[in-house]
């Protein structure tokens, strides 16, 4: 994924600064990845360059002036263009597991205290995650259908966490009963 079509996405919903989209995709539970301002100015410049986002200037006093970017005809062809490219496999990164590989040196109650720190951080984010999906923050609107499709995002990530968690239910189970 690249961050450039991420970031015209959102300048395709409305015009925003590159403040507004670095605290979109800090506050997203969604975004799996953190932008850091140089990405995201890196993005605009380029996005810029090539013409797909135009840029205005606000004056605000007592503060530096805000750049507005607006999409362009050429930067909605080619978010179409790439809306409409081969979708990619997901990413499967669970680093958690590599961890575990190794989790039989542990004892007993140690395995156990990490399944649970697993379990409560993966239950935190679903949690925000369904905050968000209910919240309905940051997330265009535009037709029902782009709502729906907002909407089917949070489903996907919910259900993935709650995939997970039932994992490591299942595990912290059979563990303590075959394994003690």
């Amino acid at each position: 994924m690249s961050i450039k079509f991420v970031v015209l996405g959102y300048i395709s919903w409305q015009p925003m600064s590159g403040y507004d989209l670095k605290r979109i995709i800090a506050d997203s539970e969604t975004l799996h990845w953190t932008a850091n301002n140089n990405q995201i100015y890196t993005a605009l410049v380029r996005l810029h360059d090539d013409g797909w986002v135009s840029k205005t200037i606000e004056k605000q006093e007592g503060a530096p002036d805000r750049h507005i970017y607006t999409i362009t005809g050429k930067g909605a062809q080619a978010l179409n263009e790439w809306v409409r490219t081969a979708p990619q496999a997901p990413s499967m990164a669970k680093p958690f597991l590599y961890q575990l590989m190794w989790a039989d040196v542990l004892e007993v109650d140690e395995l156990d205290a990490l399944l649970e720190a697993y379990l409560n951080s993966v239950g935190e984010k679903q949690f925000f995650l369904k905050v968000e999906a209910d919240k309905k923050k940051n997330m265009p609107e535009r037709s029902p259908r782009e709502k729906y499709i907002w909407d089917m995002i949070h489903t996907n990530w919910i259900g993935q966490y709650e995939g997970e968690l039932n994992w490591i239910r299942q595990m912290r189970r059979d563990l303590s009963q075959k394994y003690q």
